[in-house]
């Protein structure tokens, strides 16, 4: 289940119905998939070929298809990052910087591990969004934030998108984000 860290206030919200009321107030879409129907070898298993990967879409197309219906999704993919992801750094520092997109920036956590940063309506500042297997997340279009991993470095995460060429990130500076990394 996620978890909520407040960024100006240090303050933690936990538990499924408080993060989901939380996100929805900011406008973000929270929801839990059930990532118990993954066969054994892909239970936390970030380090997966293109096959398991299909397989993460074949055991969650259900699930896909009722969120690409309810939001215009027409396509999905899935993304696996790992130690043995050549080049993570870069990739990672890519992924690093404040951003915003034309469509919603959507991610199912399958395996591992993964935190949005996101940018508050109103008085909230950023907040972080720590993501766990069989949470799903959809930051909405416009919206500053950035994607990272956490301790563990791996995730694997089904992605969708409205334009089938996949989302352009545009950067987005903001004096905010820079204090509060400092």
């Amino acid at each position: 289940m996620a978890v909520i860290k407040i960024r100006n206030t240090n303050e933690r919200i936990e538990g499924t119905e408080n993060v989901k009321q939380f996100l929805e107030n900011e406008g973000v879409l929270y929801e839990r998939w059930d990532t118990s129907k993954l066969p054994e070898e892909l239970k936390g298993n970030c380090q997966i070929n293109d096959e398991q990967k299909e397989e993460v879409l074949q055991v969650f197309d259900e699930e896909i298809r009722s969120l690409a219906e309810r939001n215009g999704y027409v396509k999905w993919d899935v993304v696996a990052l790992s130690e043995a992801t050549p080049d993570l750094e870069s990739l990672l520092k890519k992924f690093e910087q404040v951003h915003v997109h034309t469509e919603d920036e959507v991610r199912a956590i399958t395996a591992g591990h993964g935190i949005f940063i996101i940018k508050g309506q109103g008085d909230t500042g950023y907040f972080d969004v720590e993501l766990e297997p069989g949470d799903v997340i959809s930051v909405p279009v416009e919206t500053p934030h950035f994607f990272t991993l956490m301790d563990d470095r791996q995730v694997v995460a089904v992605r969708l998108f409205i334009d089938p060429s996949g989302w352009v990130a545009h950067p987005f500076k903001d004096p905010e984000f820079e204090e509060q990394k400092a």
